[in-house]
C-alpha cells in the first residue's frame, strides 16, 4: 500500500490528536495490572454490603497474612494493591481517631492492629505499589446526611490514610450515596477530596469518582471493541450524579450510570467538544468471585484461565488497566482456589511475552517524519521504555504501513502495537497482515483503536514479513512499539 497524504485535517480534530496524558496518569498506565482487596466485616457476616450496625467484635482473622495476599498478586504478575480501607459499612481496617467502628474494638491482634499498615508494608517490602478505597458512604457515622459535618469527618480520614501509610498510587472512589440515619441526603465534597488528596498525594491518581481514571462502565470486566483515552470532559462527572448512584446491594453488580455506551471518544462523538476534551483512560474492573466479598458458597465459582485470560486481553490489551478483585477469608488469607488460579494466570503470561519474536528484526514503513522518528524506533526490547522512541509519518499523513521483515520465519499469534500516548491517541482503525511464500499479502486482523497498548489475538501463522497498516488516524499515527508473541510455546 502506498502512503496516503491528505488535506490538512480540521482544527478540531488535530486538537482531539493532541490531548494527552499527565506523568502521574502515565505511570498508572504503565502498571496495567494490579488487584483489589475486599476485606471487612462483611467477611465474616457472609454479606456484600454491611448495615453499619456490626459488632467489630465479629472481625477476628486467625490467620491473617498480608505477605500471602502479595505474593498471589506476584504470582498472577500484578504491579500494585488497592485495599478497601473502608466500605460502605463504615468499618475502619485502620484505628482512625474520628470513630470507634474500627480494628482497634475488634479482638484482631488484640485490638492494637493496623491493617492498612500491615498491606501497605507488605506491598513496599515486595515491590507493589499501595492504594486505598475509603467509601465515601458510611452507613455507620451519625453525621452522614449532615453534608458539613460528614464531610469535614471524611477529610479527617482520608489525611489519616494519605500521610501515614508512605506512597499511595490511587485513591479509589465510588459514587454510592444514601440517606443518613437523618434521613438527609449527603452531599459530597468533592473537590475538597480532590485538593486534599493533591496536596497530599501529588503523584497518586484519583479513580473513577475522579478526575484521572474513569470507570469502564460495568462491573462484569466486559470491554468496548474501541476503547478512546480522549473523551468530552463532562464524562468526568458521571459517576458522581447522586440521584443515579448505586444505594442497594442488587447482587448483579448494577449500575444506573449509563457509562457502558459503546462509543465514548469517535469523531462523531466528540466533534461539538473538541475544546472540552481531557484524558480520561480506563480501568476494567471485576472480582475473581461472583462476590466482592469473600463467602465460602462461591469457593467452586472461581473464574476460570481462560476467563481471565479473555478480560486481561480485552482491558490491558485493549487500551484500560486490568483491577481484579481478591476476596480473603474469614481466615485472613486469599483461598487456595484463587491461589492456584492467580498462579495459573501469571504463568500463562509469562510464557507468552517471555520472548518479543520481533526482536532482530528490520523495520520499514511507508514515510517517516524524519530520522529520529524511523520505523526501526518500534523494535526496542519488550518492557524498556524509551519516552521519545516512536514512529511516525509526515504530519497529516493519517494513512500509512510500517512493516517488520524477520530473520527467519517465525511462528506466533500475538501482536503488541503501543502508540506513543505522550504525542495523543491516533489510530482509528488498522489491519495486519502476514505475507506467503507466493510474495501474497494475507489479512489476519482487523482492529479500531490502539492507544496505550493492543494485544491482537489471532489464530497462529508462521511467516517471516508482517505488515500492519494503519487506514485511518488524527493527524498523523504514532507507533512505539510492534512485537511478535507466541502463546503456546512450550520450551519455558
Amino acid at each position: 500500500m502506498n502512503s496516503k497524504l491528505l488535506p490538512a485535517p480540521a482544527d478540531w480534530i488535530k486538537t482531539a490528536a493532541q490531548v494527552s496524558p499527565s506523568e502521574h496518569q502515565m505511570r498508572w498506565q504503565e502498571m496495567e495490572f494490579y488487584a483489589f482487596i475486599h476485606f471487612t466485616v462483611n467477611t465474616f457476616t457472609d454479606r456484600e454490603w454491611g448495615t453499619g450496625e456490626e459488632d467489630p467484635a465479629i472481625f477476628n482473622p486467625t490467620e491473617l497474612h498480608a505477605g500471602q495476599w502479595v505474593e498471589a498478586c506476584k504470582d498472577a504478575g500484578m504491579k500494585g494493591l488497592i485495599l478497601t480501607c473502608k466500605h460502605h459499612d463504615g468499618f475502619c481496617l485502620w484505628p482512625s481517631r474520628y470513630t470507634d467502628h474500627t480494628v482497634a474494638a475488634s479482638p484482631w491482634r488484640n485490638g492494637s492492629g493496623d491493617l492498612v499498615r500491615e498491606v501497605a508494608d507488605a506491598c513496599r517490602d515486595a515491590g507493589l505499589k499501595f492504594g486505598v478505597y475509603l467509601s465515601p458512604w458510611d452507613r455507620h457515622e451519625a453525621c452522614y446526611g449532615d453534608s458539613e459535618r460528614y464531610n469535614a469527618f471524611f477529610l479527617h480520614q482520608l489525611r489519616e490514610l494519605l500521610t501515614n501509610y508512605g506512597d499511595i498510587f490511587c485513591v479509589w472512589f465510588d459514587g454510592a450515596c444514601g440517606e443518613g440515619p437523618n434521613g438527609k441526603r449527603q452531599v459530597y465534597d468533592w473537590h475538597a477530596y480532590y485538593a486534599l488528596i493533591r496536596e497530599l498525594q501529588p503523584e497518586a491518581v484519583i479513580s473513577v469518582c475522579g478526575p484521572d481514571v474513569r470507570w469502564c462502565g460495568n462491573e462484569a470486566g466486559h470491554t468496548r471493541e474501541s476503547e478512546w483515552s480522549v473523551v468530552p470532559a463532562h464524562m468526568q462527572d458521571n459517576e458522581k450524579i447522586q440521584e443515579q448512584s448505586q444505594q442497594v446491594d442488587d447482587g448483579a453488580f448494577a449500575r444506573k450510570i449509563n457509562t457502558q455506551d459503546r462509543d465514548l471518544g469517535s469523531r462523531s462523538v466528540i466533534r461539538d467538544y473538541a475544546d472540552q476534551l481531557v484524558w480520561y483512560p480506563a480501568e476494567v474492573n471485576t472480582s475473581i468471585r461472583p462476590g466482592w466479598f469473600y463467602h465460602a458458597s462461591e469457593d467452586d465459582q472461581v473464574k476460570t484461565l481462560e476467563e481471565l485470560l479473555s478480560v486481561y486481553y480485552g482491558a490491558v490489551g485493549g487500551n484500560a488497566c486490568f483491577l481484579l478483585n481478591l476476596p480473603p477469608d474469614k481466615r485472613g488469607l486469599i483461598h487456595e482456589n484463587d491461589v492456584q488460579r492467580l498462579w495459573e494466570l501469571g504463568s500463562a503470561l509469562r510464557t507468552t511475552f517471555s520472548e518479543d519474536l520481533a526482536q532482530g528484526a528490520r523495520a520499514k514503513a511507508s514515510e517517516t517524519m524524519d530520522e529520529a522518528h524511523d520505523a526501526s524506533q518500534v523494535l526496542n526490547p519488550y518492557g524498556e521504555r524509551k519516552p521519545k522512541a516512536y514512529w511516525c509519518p509526515r504530519e497529516g499523513t493519517e494513512q500509512a504501513w510500517i512493516e517488520l521483515i524477520l530473520p527467519e520465519e517465525k511462528t506466533f499469534d500475538r501482536v503488541m502495537l503501543m502508540e506513543h500516548i505522550q504525542s495523543g491517541q491516533r489510530i482509528e482503525r488498522f489491519t495486519l497482515e502476514v505475507c506467503g511464500e507466493d510474495g501474497r499479502w494475507q489479512d489476519i486482523y482487523a482492529g479500531t483503536v490502539v492507544g496505550y497498548k493492543r494485544i491482537c489475538c489471532f489464530p497462529k501463522v508462521t511467516a517471516r514479513r508482517v505488515r500492519v497498516t494503519i487506514q485511518e488516524s488524527r493527524w498523523f499515527p504514532t507507533l512505539s512499539r510492534f512485537s511478535l508473541f507466541y502463546s503456546e510455546r512450550e520450551d519455558v
